[in-house]
């Protein structure tokens, strides 16, 4: 994605089934489970940069000593400065002998972070600031040990407002800060809720306090607390929660919308957002990992007993997309074949917008994401090359025209030419506060390979997704003239985005995506601006009195266009002065039908179709447009 937004967070559980001797005596040190938590962190950097936590809980620790262990930072590289912190103290208390490392007892009373369970955060911002006490995991604290909950997470939710009311309903009085402390405090509640309800059975038993504590110890049950705490849930996410006795859950949504995979076997149980660290950091093969399903969670008890529990109805899968095209990794061997897949489905409109002129086209991508695309658009335009050739050698054949001169001009000549040609130069900083010299700066960030492209050539850019199109007017479009090609085309391997999400990206304000700027600039020029004020009216009485199925009435402001029609104007809009250049620009899109093909078992596609998976999100899209037209800034939900 050559602009920037917001990111999916990334989490990650460890949690060790055998004794720290165990781990010893087979990997040489009592901080297996800890070096294993920053390896599934590190695989999934990409995943939060605003932002890390990690906590430890540590097992059968005695009465009157500390058990529960939490690390946050903010700083830039967070992650880094987390990790050799600790290894730090840790190396220290070795070095003073407070730490045996072959006596793993030692390391565990003295060492904070060397215990039997691990829970790891990665944070891209999408609200609650950029300070500490936005950074998960969040703590929730008691004496009891079943009572103490951290919580983290990659979601958001659509009705946080309502979770609070809620809250307050009951008699509590919730800090309005982010989705997670709502979610941390209704979680909360029913804990506290199961919690005296075991209290008061037990006591009427007649049970001393120890025996009573030990039996709730034993007896919570996570999934039970989830599935009413859950409820009334709606968005998108991944939760991991640890309790202060050992036990420990990870839930995700009814629809699958935000992605969590686990593996377990003798020796521990582990969860992370993507599949492939898994797979990397514990010798797996893919099969060996398994999506957690939607609407269940993985409750992991103090005991070691792991069991997979349905919190939450499940809906119709609608995993999102955008993990695929953008966010995950591409080592993953099937989101490796499907973005192969979306650069493949491009190629039908490259060949047209290029006149199946290969020999004087040269194509390239927009580092470093869309790399994977640029190889499927590559082979996919030999394979048509192929073909082509095929057919003309076995027409000659028939005709007996198969000359040594036609063969070596089918051979060497029209094949595609793919070239390193955009290069991501610096990354932005913001510290200069005037608005012009920060556009400025930003047009910098890229550069090109100059030499390369030659008079007379096309030239073609894959890249993952245009959402703003602010990069493509102020830098790479800028840029791209300078090698002074006949025709740029810019092929975006996901279809236009025209519709704000709400579930984990933080894409919420409909008035900066370009597809919408170019819907409503053509409404306005063939006058029909009326339409803008009539689904504004529209939203806001949706917003007030809700029918019994919900609607989305932005999609009306697209429905006179086609996508060819939207994909010119943004060509349009995008486009940046000639300044003498005389060529020529087009944008293009990947369609919905192609977008499907390539992710078969992702259908995840609001922000492209407005289709959302619940009301929350209908709520949310409404809301947006009300925003636009009342030129109020900020999130829609």
């Amino acid at each position: 994605m050559s602009e920037f937004i917001s990111h999916e967070c990334g989490i990650a559980l460890v949690r060790l089934k055998k004794p720290l001797a165990y781990y010893q005596e087979k990997y040489g040190t009592p901080l297996w489970g800890f070096y294993q938590l920053f390896l599934l962190m590190e695989k999934q950097h990409n995943r939060g940069q605003d932002g890390a936590g990690v906590a430890c809980v540590k097992f059968d620790v005695p009465a009157g000593e500390p058990y529960m262990f939490r690390e946050r930072n903010v700083e830039v590289n967070p992650l880094d400065k987390i990790f050799q912190a600790l290894l730090s103290r840790y190396t220290t208390l070795v070095g003073e002998g407070a730490i045996h490392p072959e006596f793993p007892d030692t390391a565990k009373k003295r060492f904070d972070f060397c215990g039997e369970l691990y829970l790891g955060h990665l944070r891209y911002g999408t609200s609650g600031g950029y300070n500490l006490s936005a950074c998960h995991p969040y703590f929730r604290r008691s004496s009891w040990p079943t009572r103490n909950l951290m919580l983290a997470g990659n979601f958001n939710l659509t009705n946080t407002g309502e979770l609070n009311d809620s809250l307050i309903a009951i008699g509590q009085h919730p800090i309005f800060a982010t989705d997670t402390q709502a979610i941390l405090e209704r979680i909360g509640f029913c804990l506290d809720d199961e919690h005296e309800r075991l209290y008061r059975s037990l006591r009427g038993e007649g049970l001393p306090g120890a025996e009573i504590s030990r039996r709730i110890n034993e007896e919570i049950d996570p999934a039970r607390v989830l599935r009413t705490a859950a409820a009334n849930w709606d968005g998108g996410y991944s939760l991991v929660g640890v309790l202060g006795n050992g036990d420990a859950f990870v839930a995700r949504d009814p629809s699958g919308i935000r992605p969590c995979h686990w593996f377990e076997n003798d020796e521990v149980a582990a969860f992370a957002s993507e599949r492939a660290p898994l797979c990397t950091v514990f010798d797996l093969e893919a099969s060996q990992v398994h999506e957690v399903d939607p609407g269940c969670a993985v409750v992991m008890k103090k005991s070691g007993t792991v069991r997979v529990e349905r919190i939450r109805a499940a809906l119709a899968k609608t995993q999102c997309t955008f993990e695929r095209i953008y966010f995950s990794r591409g080592n993953d061997a099937d989101i490796y074949r499907e973005r192969k897949a979306l650069g493949a489905g491009l190629a039908g409109q490259i060949w047209k917008a290029i006149g199946g002129d290969l020999a004087h086209s040269v194509f390239s991508f927009i580092p470093n994401t869309a790399e994977v695309a640029y190889f499927g658009l590559m082979s996919e335009l030999r394979c048509r090359r192929r073909a082509e050739v095929k057919q003309t050698l076995l027409e000659a054949a028939r005709a007996g025209r198969v000359t040594e001169a036609l063969v070596d001009d089918l051979i060497l000549n029209n094949w595609p030419r793919g070239e390193k040609l955009v290069t991501k130069d610096v990354k932005l900083r913001t510290f200069i506060s005037q608005e012009k010299w920060r556009n400025n700066l930003a047009s910098h960030v890229y550069d090109v390979t100059y030499g390369v492209v030659e008079a007379g050539d096309n030239l073609v850019c894959v890249d993952d997704s245009i959402v703003r199109g602010t990069t493509l007017r102020r830098s790479i479009l800028r840029i791209l003239k300078r090698l002074n090609p006949k025709k740029i085309i810019i092929a975006s391997t996901a279809p236009q985005i025209r519709y704000p999400d709400c579930y984990g990206i933080d894409m919420s304000e409909i008035g900066k995506f370009i597809a919408f700027e170019a819907a409503i600039s053509l409404l306005k020029e063939r006058g029909q601006g009326a339409l803008i004020e009539d689904v504004y009216r529209l939203c806001r009485d949706e917003l007030r009195s809700p029918g019994p199925e919900p609607v989305n009435h932005v999609r009306k402001i697209y429905e006179p266009f086609t996508a060819e029609e939207i994909s010119r104007r943004i060509t349009e809009l995008v486009s940046p002065p000639p300044n003498g250049w005389k060529g020529e620009i087009e944008i293009i899109f990947q369609s919905i039908e192609s977008l499907h093909q390539a992710l078969p078992s992702h259908s995840g596609d609001w922000y492209f179709t407005g289709k959302y998976p619940t009301p929350g999100g209908y709520r949310v899209v409404n809301q947006a447009y009300v925003n636009y037209f009342e030129k109020a800034e900020g999130r829609s939900y």
